[in-house]
């Protein structure tokens, strides 16, 4: 049938009985208010993790679970922090123009506009290096090359399909470690 659109907003409500909304705000993140509608809903975490933690364990295993179940689900708007290389939606500076496509609760594509500022990525950049420094005590050098090439870039977007779930749903398997084509060793 006709696939099912739903905001990453409309999941959290839905499946998991939380205003993700709330927890958002333009250029960041409220982890303690994302972290008390999760013990509300009796979502266990550790005292250290981030919002981004919070947010990954919720979608894992309250959300992803319900997707693409009757049909496929294409789940949009991502929160702008979960989406380190796209668009801001010019609707809401909370949200990115970021999608993905579910089956059977398996998520098979992920896709975006593509953020073409370089000033804007930089800053993104600084502040993953900033984080990546509080919580492990190192940081990485920026890619200048990257940056640079982004001057010339035009409007983009792009979608990264995962071949090997697509043969996972085919096949009834139920790990995809028994679909890799090739052994990891």
């Amino acid at each position: 049938g006709e696939a099912e659109f739903l905001s990453v907003a409309e999941a959290f409500a839905r499946y998991a009985g939380m205003d993700l909304l709330a927890s958002l705000k333009p250029r960041g993140s409220d982890r303690e208010v994302l972290a008390a509608q999760a013990r509300q809903q009796g979502v266990a975490f550790v005292a250290d993790e981030s919002w981004s933690d919070i947010f990954s364990r919720i979608l894992v295993e309250r959300v992803e679970p319900k997707l693409g179940q009757e049909r496929p689900t294409v789940l949009f708007e991502y929160p702008a922090v979960e989406a380190a290389l796209a668009r801001v939606s010019p609707r809401d500076p909370r949200i990115a123009e970021r999608f993905e496509l579910y089956a059977a609760g398996v998520e098979l594509a992920n896709g975006f506009g593509e953020l073409t500022e370089p000033e804007e990525q930089r800053r993104r950049f600084e502040a993953d290096m900033a984080l990546k420094q509080k919580l492990y005590g190192e940081r990485y050098p920026i890619d200048e090359t990257f940056l640079a090439a982004l001057r010339h870039m035009p409007e983009a977007s792009g979608v990264a399909l995962g071949l090997d779930r697509l043969v996972m749903l085919a096949t009834g398997a139920t790990h995809i470690d028994q679909v890799i084509w090739t052994p990891f060793r």
